[in-house]
């Protein structure tokens, strides 16, 4: 308990909260124009977008929770407010009997094709047109790095 607390510098301090209350900001607008204009919540688009990214359109449910960093619970209800929707269906695993698979339907598809132009417009107008291509690929670099970091702490 004797060790000493490494407190944010002024400069750093201003970076960590600038860059907490952008990414909040941005969230949130994102989020309220994705479910005023395309009915899809956050967490809803992040799962499709997840599951589109795969060509067959499933994974398994604990590598789409880890993806999203996501509890078991949070995962199980949130997918079952979806299947309900039609947006996605569960489907079991031959391999592994505990395991299951989280699949896009067509629902799901439609859903987030219907969703991704205007999504993609409002990331430029609220983001992309404000910064430069060099402050881009700097960004890019640091989000890679910390990233790699955080997923080398899960192994």
């Amino acid at each position: 308990m004797g060790e000493t607390v490494r407190w944010l510098t002024p400069e750093e301090q201003r970076a960590w909260r600038g860059f907490v209350r952008l990414h909040e900001r941005l969230g949130g607008r994102l989020g309220r124009l994705l479910q005023s204009e395309s009915q899809v919540s956050p967490a809803d688009f992040a799962v499709l977008v997840h599951l589109t990214d795969t060509p067959e359109g499933r994974q398994r449910y604990q590598d789409l929770a880890r993806a999203l960093e996501w509890e078991k619970s949070r995962m199980s209800h949130h997918i079952a407010r979806m299947a309900g929707r039609g947006m996605v269906v569960r489907e079991d695993c031959l391999e592994d009997a505990r395991g299951a698979f989280v699949v896009i339907t067509d629902v799901g598809r439609a859903a987030i094709e219907a969703a991704a132009p205007r999504h993609v417009e409002a990331v430029r107008e609220l983001f992309l047109d404000h910064v430069t291509p060099a402050e881009l690929r700097v960004l890019a670099e640091i989000s890679e790095r910390v990233i790699g970091k955080l997923d080398e702490d899960l192994s």
